[in-house]
C-alpha cells in the first residue's frame, strides 16, 4: 500500500475514542493497580464462562454477582470527573480519588448482599428490613453513578426522570398520571425484584451479551479487525469512489462483532477516512460515510450491537428468528448507502484506489481462514444451537485460528493474548452492564406504573388512530429517546416506551420493536446529538453538525426501511412466501435507487431539478405496498432511466450501472 496513505496512530485513535466514546475512556494503570484490575477483569470473564458452561447459577444469584463485578471495575477504571483527559493518566499507579477507593467495595457489597441474604430475602417474602431498604437505595445511587461514568449523562437523566415519575406520577398529564409510589416501594421494587435493576436487561447481559463481547475481544486479538479492512479494500477499493465503498463494506463486517457505533467509527474511520480525503472527498462527506456505515453496524445480524438477545427476551421469540428477520433490512440499509456513495463518486468524478494503494491480493487471500470463527458462530446459531454454546464455540475457534495464524507468521497472537482477551472482554462489557442496570429501572417503572400502555394510547390518540401519523410520532419519540444512549439501553428504552403504540394498532410485535430500534439507532447520526457523526468529524477534521446532516442524508434508507417492515412485514420474513419476499425486496431496492439518485442529483448524468422531484416520490411509491403504487413507481423510474441512458454525457458512456 502507498506510504503516503497516512492513517491515524494508535494513540490518536485512543484519544478520539476517549473523547467521543465514554466506554473507552478508562484509566490505564501501572504497577500493583494494573495487576489488581487485570486479575479482577480476568476473574470476571472466567466466572462468566464457568457459569455459562459448567456451573450454572439461578438468575437470583447470577445477576447480582454480575452486577458486583461490573460496579467494582467501573468505579476503579472510570474517572469521577467527566472532564478528565484519560491520556494524561496513562501512568497512574494508584486510584486518584479517595471516593473511588470506597465505591468499588460498595459496588461489590450491594451485589453480594443478594447472595448472602438470598435465603432470608425469600423467606421474608416482601417484609423488607431497614437494612434491605438502605442497601437498595445505595444500589440505585451506585447504578446511576456508574451509568454517568461509563455511558454518559443522557441515560442517567432518563433513569432519574423515571424514578421521579414513579414517585410523583399524580402530577403528570392525565394520560400519563398514576397515584404515585412510596419511596420504600420504589427502592424495593427497583432492587429486590426481577423487574428493576436486576431485571431482564441485566439478566440478558449476564447470560448472553457478555460471552459475545468476549468473542469480539478474542477476534480483535486474532487480527480479524484489520483483516476486515484488507478484505474490504480488495473487494471494493478499485471501484468508483473506492475508499467510501470500503468504509461501507468494512463497517458492515465490523458491525457483526461491534457493540458501539462510535467505537466502530473511530477504529474503522481511522483507516478509511484518510483514504477518502486523499482522493478528494470533502471532510464532512468522508466523515458522514463512515458515520452512516458504522451506525448501520448496530443493526447488522447476528449480534446487532447486542440488541438481538434483548429483543428475543422482550418479544418472546427465538433468538435466531430475530437474527433472520434483521438480515433483509440490514442489507437494504447498506445497499442504500452504497448507492448514495456511488452516485456521489460519479457526480464528482472520484476515482478508485490504484493497485499500489491496495494490499497484496495473494496475501489477503492466504489469510481467509481468519474468518472461520465467524462462520463457526453463525453456523451453530443457524443450526439451532443455543447462543451460549455458539459463543463458546466461536471463542474456542478464535483461539485455535489465532495460534495457527501465529505459527504461519500472519499475526502476533501469543498464548498470553488469551489472558489479555479475557481482560479486554470484561472491560468491553462494563458499558453494557451500566446501561442495562440503569435501563432496568426504566423498565421497572413502566411495569409498576403501566406507563407503556398509557404512552401508547396517548400517541395513538394524538395521531387520531391513523397508522402513518402514529408511526411518525413513534419515530420522533424513538429518535429523542435514543439520543446519547448506547445500543442496548437504546433498544430497551425505545421498545418499552415507543413500540407499544404500533402493537396497539394490531401490527406484529417484531415489526414494532424493530421500528423503534431502528430510529433509536439513527439518533447516533441525527443532529443535534449525533455521537457517531461527531466522532467521525473528529477523525476527518470536519464540521460536526454538517457531518451529521450529510450522514442523515446518506442513511436515508434507515428512515424509510422501518416504515417498510411495518407496512410490509414480509421484509422481516413474517407470514410470507419466497415469491412475496422477493417482490417486496426488489421493489424496495428499485425504490431506493430512485430516491438515492434524486437526493444525490446524479444517475448516468447530472439530473435536472424536475427529474429529481419526480424520482423521489416515485421511489417512495415503490416502498409503500400495493400493486398500483408499485406499477406507477416502476413506470416513472423506468422512464427516467431510459431518458438518462440515452442522454448521458459522452465522457461517461464507459461507466455502467453494474459498476455499483
Amino acid at each position: 500500500m502507498s506510504n503516503d496513505m497516512k492513517h491515524l496512530s494508535q494513540e490518536e485513535v485512543h484519544n478520539l475514542l476517549s473523547k467521543y466514546d465514554k466506554e473507552s475512556a478508562y484509566y490505564n494503570y501501572k504497577g500493583i493497580m494494573k495487576w489488581i484490575v487485570t486479575i479482577l477483569a480476568v476473574s470476571f470473564s472466567i466466572f462468566q464462562i464457568l457459569t455459562a458452561t459448567k456451573m450454572p447459577l439461578s438468575s437470583h444469584l447470577l445477576i447480582p454477582i454480575h452486577l458486583a463485578f461490573g460496579l467494582s471495575l467501573i468505579f476503579i477504571l472510570f474517572p469521577l470527573k467527566a472532564n478528565v483527559k484519560i491520556s494524561s493518566f496513562s501512568s497512574l499507579k494508584v486510584i486518584p480519588y479517595f471516593l473511588d477507593v470506597i465505591l468499588p467495595f460498595l459496588g461489590a457489597g450491594v451485589g453480594l448482599y443478594w447472595v448472602f441474604e438470598y435465603g432470608d430475602l425469600i423467606n421474608r417474602a416482601g417484609a423488607y428490613t431497614d437494612l434491605d431498604i438502605f442497601v437498595g437505595a445505595v444500589a440505585i445511587v451506585l447504578v446511576l453513578e456508574a451509568a454517568r461514568r461509563v455511558v454518559g449523562l443522557p441515560i442517567m437523566f432518563i433513569a432519574i426522570f423515571f424514578l421521579i415519575y414513579a414517585k410523583y406520577g399524580n402530577f403528570f398529564p392525565s394520560f400519563m398520571a398514576h397515584r404515585g409510589l412510596s419511596t420504600e416501594r420504589i427502592i424495593t421494587h427497583m432492587y429486590f425484584t426481577l423487574d428493576g435493576i436486576l431485571g431482564t436487561p441485566l439478566w440478558v447481559s449476564a447470560k448472553f451479551i457478555f460471552l459475545f463481547l468476549l468473542f469480539g475481544a478474542f477476534l480483535e486479538k486474532s487480527g480479524v479487525g484489520q483483516y476486515f479492512n484488507d478484505l474490504a479494500l480488495l473487494i471494493a477499493g478499485k471501484r468508483v469512489g473506492g475508499p467510501a465503498k470500503v468504509a461501507v463494506f468494512s463497517s458492515a463486517l465490523q458491525g457483526t462483532i461491534s457493540g458501539s457505533s462510535v467505537a466502530n467509527v473511530v477504529t474503522s474511520g481511522s483507516f478509511t477516512i484518510p483514504m477518502m480525503k486523499k482522493l478528494g472527498y470533502r471532510k464532512e462527506f468522508a466523515g458522514a460515510v463512515e458515520a452512516a456505515a458504522s451506525t448501520g453496524g448496530q443493526i447488522m445480524p447476528p449480534i446487532m450491537g447486542a440488541a438481538a438477545f434483548l429483543m428475543a427476551e422482550f418479544t418472546g421469540m427465538p433468538y435466531w428468528d430475530i437474527a433472520k428477520a434483521a438480515v433483509i433490512p440490514a442489507l437494504l440499509y447498506f445497499t442504500g448507502i452504497w448507492i448514495m456513495v456511488h452516485f456521489e463518486a460519479r457526480r464528482t468524478n472520484l476515482r478508485g484506489l490504484t493497485e499500489d494503494e491496495l494490499p497484496d491480493k495473494k496475501e489477503v487471500l492466504k489469510k481467509i481462514y481468519l474468518l472461520i470463527p465467524l462462520f463457526v458462530i453463525i453456523g451453530f446459531l443457524m443450526s439451532g444451537y443455543s447462543p451460549i454454546f455458539s459463543a463458546m464455540s466461536g471463542i474456542v475457534s478464535v483461539i485455535i485460528v489465532g495460534f495457527i495464524a501465529m505459527l504461519l507468521g500472519h499475526n502476533e497472537m501469543k498464548p498470553i493474548d488469551v489472558f489479555y482477551a479475557l481482560e479486554q472482554g470484561a472491560k468491553n462489557a462494563l458499558g453494557v452492564i451500566a446501561a442495562t442496570a440503569a435501563a432496568g429501572m426504566i423498565v421497572g417503572t413502566v411495569t409498576v406504573t403501566g406507563l407503556g400502555l398509557s404512552f401508547a394510547n396517548g400517541l395513538i390518540e394524538l395521531a387520531g388512530g391513523i397508522l402513518i401519523p402514529t408511526l411518525i410520532l413513534t419515530m420522533i419519540s424513538s429518535i429523542i429517546l435514543g439520543m446519547g444512549s448506547p445500543t442496548t439501553a437504546n433498544y430497551i428504552i425505545t421498545s418499552t416506551i415507543a413500540a407499544p403504540a404500533i402493537i396497539e394498532l394490531g401490527y406484529p410485535a417484531l415489526s414494532a420493536h424493530m421500528f423503534a430500534f431502528y430510529f433509536g439507532i439513527v439518533a447516533d447520526i441525527t443532529p443535534p446529538v449525533a455521537l457517531a457523526a461527531f466522532a467521525a468529524s473528529g477523525v476527518a477534521g470536519g464540521r460536526p453538525i454538517r457531518t451529521g446532516a450529510e450522514a442523515t442524508r446518506l442513511a436515508i434508507a434507515a428512515f424509510i426501511i422501518p416504515y417498510m417492515f411495518v407496512l410490509s412485514p414480509e421484509l422481516l420474513l413474517i407470514d410470507t412466501t419466497l415469491l412475496k419476499t422477493l417482490i417486496v425486496v426488489t421493489t424496495a431496492f428499485i425504490g431506493m435507487l430512485g430516491i438515492g439518485a434524486g437526493l444525490m442529483g446524479f444517475w448516468f448524468r447530472h439530473l435536472y431539478w424536475i427529474e429529481r422531484i419526480i424520482l423521489i416520490p416515485a421511489g417512495l411509491m415503490l416502498i409503500y405496498p400495493g400493486t398500483k403504487t408499485d406499477l406507477v413507481g416502476l413506470g416513472t423510474i423506468g422512464v427516467i432511466f431510459i431518458i438518462q441512458l440515452f442522454t448521458k454525457d459522452k465522457n461517461q458512456k464507459e461507466l455502467k450501472l453494474s459498476k455499483i
